[in-house]
């Protein structure tokens, strides 16, 4: 079993270091793999940090320290000594890059694996995977203290963005005293919560703004089920002039709806098919109904893509519904 002390001496011995996120990152993806970006640039230890094609971030990430030193995954080394990948549960999540996984291991290189998703595939020659913390970003702040690595202000923030977004702005279940133990720390580095704060969850175009109004216009509530969903078709994305990626927060106008326990957004992400974001506020485990879809994540906070149409999607994640109602 890989702990953090491993990790740290894998680091310690690699002449220079590969980073690796998901696709469509996230802020705990992001957030977590640039603050290792940027500490191993501050400590003098070589890095590249990068994920696969769209190689684009939302909007709401754009102020992120780090960004503008990412490299292409066009550029991503093909076989690195040291792979590192961050918040992701399967090397199929790494896409375009996943070949470089398979590399790795046959050249009996180092392949990290920092995540804290239950149902991690565990595909690294490193796992170290914690599911009792609330984001990546928790991992990444727990190595650079056993490698003696001082946080700066920016690694700060990033930490910060993994830990405020996967928590739901401290929302979620997973939010223990911990994450604000943590947040505080983070915080006296002299960060402004406030703009933090409005530009991951309250700055949007008035295009944005224009989409989801539509968007929730058309929701569903399937009052049986305690279930509410509401989608976005490419038409609508391209109508509106607004990317895939802007759109990470939809789901949050959904969660608050007081009737149902289980929300859900369906988006058509350009060229890649039926993307399923799904939340629970009750009882239902939301990642037991990704997983049994071909997704994965959390009890609370799970994810899947479909391969087939928005309606059906609707109709097997409300069969799942009954399933776990009848238990």
């Amino acid at each position: 079993m890989t702990d953090v002390a491993a990790v740290a001496d894998v680091i310690r011995s690699a002449d220079s270091l590969a980073l690796a996120c998901h696709h469509h990152p996230d802020g705990d993806a992001l957030g977590s793999m640039l603050a290792m970006h940027l500490l191993c640039e501050a400590n003098g230890k070589p890095s590249v940090a990068s994920w696969p094609d769209p190689f684009v971030v939302g909007p709401h990430y754009e102020f992120l320290p780090g960004l503008d030193r990412c490299t292409p995954p066009t550029e991503f080394p093909s076989d690195p000594p040291v792979l590192m990948t961050f918040d992701l549960g399967s090397r199929e999540r790494l896409g375009s890059l996943a070949g470089v996984v398979d590399r790795v291991r046959d050249a009996d290189g180092s392949v990290v694996v920092l995540d804290h998703h239950p149902d991690n595939q565990r595909f690294g020659t490193h796992n170290l995977v914690q599911t009792d913390v609330a984001a990546t970003a928790v991992i990444v702040r727990r190595i650079a203290d056993e490698l003696g690595w001082p946080l700066t202000r920016d690694v700060a923030l990033c930490l910060y963005v993994g830990l405020v977004t996967d928590t739901g702005r401290f929302q979620y279940p997973n939010t223990t005293p911990d994450v604000f133990h943590l947040a505080e720390e983070l915080a006296n580095y002299d960060l402004d919560i406030a703009d933090v704060t409005r530009e991951l969850f309250e700055k949007h175009r008035f295009q944005y703004v224009q989409l989801i109004s539509m968007a929730l216009a058309r929701a569903e509530l399937d009052q049986e089920h305690k279930f509410v969903c509401a989608w976005l078709t490419a038409g609508d994305l391209e109508r509106y002039g607004v990317a895939f990626d802007e759109t990470e927060g939809f789901i949050d106008h959904l969660r608050c709806c007081a009737e149902a326990e289980v929300s859900c957004v369906l988006k058509e992400a350009p060229d890649e098919g039926l993307r399923v974001s799904l939340r629970s506020t009750g009882p239902v485990d939301v990642g037991a109904i990704a997983i049994q879809l071909g997704g994965g994540g959390h009890a609370f906070m799970s994810g899947f893509v479909s391969p087939v149409g928005i309606q059906e999607t609707i109709s097997q994640i409300q069969s799942c519904l009954d399933v776990q109602a009848s238990r």
